[in-house]
């Protein structure tokens, strides 16, 4: 079992109600088994945390250096030795650490697999249907959809993950999507070990939300279904014709399995890469007739 976090911006308020996905969150599947990532999103836009005084980080970016009046009343402008201001999945993947760290020890006896579980089950999962930020210096806009592939199954909660009684009977493993080219909708089947969709409690709309797919620009969510064979689909999300299985995106025409790409007819498996005419496997190369394994 492994879990992956995605980072969200606090936006400087207690509350999490306004708070938006950051635009360097990593967004999902994965590439090769088209697995749903992330499983959870946490905050991890500039947080203060401990500092290694004199490290590379400390000196190399003065301006993420924390001022002693940032914790100490009365205290002074100058920059501390003690903490530090970072953005990123490697400080959001710390909260949610923390928030296992305070199920454990309540529960002491839960799986990994149960700790995952849990928390995605109780995690927030009210989100807008997109947020967009422009980038000051090159004045490009990103534009995010909350998607299962961006927020997976939501905001961590440790208030709400600490109060539930729920307790898998089953591993949380996450589920695989596959897009449909015939009928244009994308599916997340469950694997069989998974806990999801094997009782209310584990349902994929409990766990997920009831929007997993979110497509446009101004639609909160399309017509997204719960089969009886526990998968989930919809027909305008990440699949799309401009998206992850589209007609220019990841395995369309010019993309990762695209004509012109990895598996291409000039790209890793093409004619001229790793296992074409002049490439590694080829015939003047490491397994050619005048290479390593060659006739010479």
């Amino acid at each position: 079992m492994s879990s992956t976090v995605g980072d969200m911006k606090p936006m400087g308020t207690p509350t999490r109600v306004d708070d938006l996905i950051a635009s360097y969150s990593s967004k999902g599947p994965t590439v090769v088994d088209a697995v749903v990532k992330p499983d959870l999103v946490a905050p991890g836009n500039l947080l203060v945390s401990l500092e290694a005084p004199g490290s590379t980080l400390y000196t190399q970016y003065p301006g993420n250096q924390v001022p002693y009046s940032y914790y100490l009343k009365g205290g002074s402008s100058a920059s501390s030795s003690t903490y530090f201001q970072l953005s990123g999945t490697s400080m959001a993947t710390g909260i949610v650490s923390g928030v296992v760290a305070g199920l454990l020890q309540q529960s002491p006896r839960l799986t990994p697999d149960q700790v995952k579980a849990r928390l995605m089950l109780t995690a927030y999962k009210t989100f807008p249907a997109t947020s967009s930020t422009t980038d000051a210096t090159t004045g490009i806009t990103y534009t995010d959809q909350y998607d299962v592939f961006t927020i997976g199954a939501g905001y961590v909660d440790i208030e709400a993950a600490l109060k539930s009684t729920a307790v898998a009977k089953g591993t949380a493993m996450s589920p695989i999507a596959t897009f449909n080219s015939t009928t244009g909708q994308v599916y997340l089947t469950d694997d069989p070990s998974a806990v999801w969709n094997t009782s209310s409690t584990w349902s994929n709309a409990a766990v997920w939300g009831s929007s997993q797919f979110v497509a446009g620009t101004t639609a909160t969510s399309t017509a997204t279904t719960v089969s009886s064979s526990g998968t989930l689909s919809g027909t305008e999300a990440l699949w799309g014709s401009e998206a992850l299985w589209g007609s220019e995106a990841l395995w369309g025409s010019e993309a990762l399995w695209g004509s012109e790409a990895l598996w291409g007819s000039e790209a890793m498996w093409g004619s001229e890469a790793l296992w074409g005419s002049e490439a590694l496997w080829g015939s003047e190369a490491l397994w050619g007739s005048n290479a390593t394994g060659g006739e010479n």
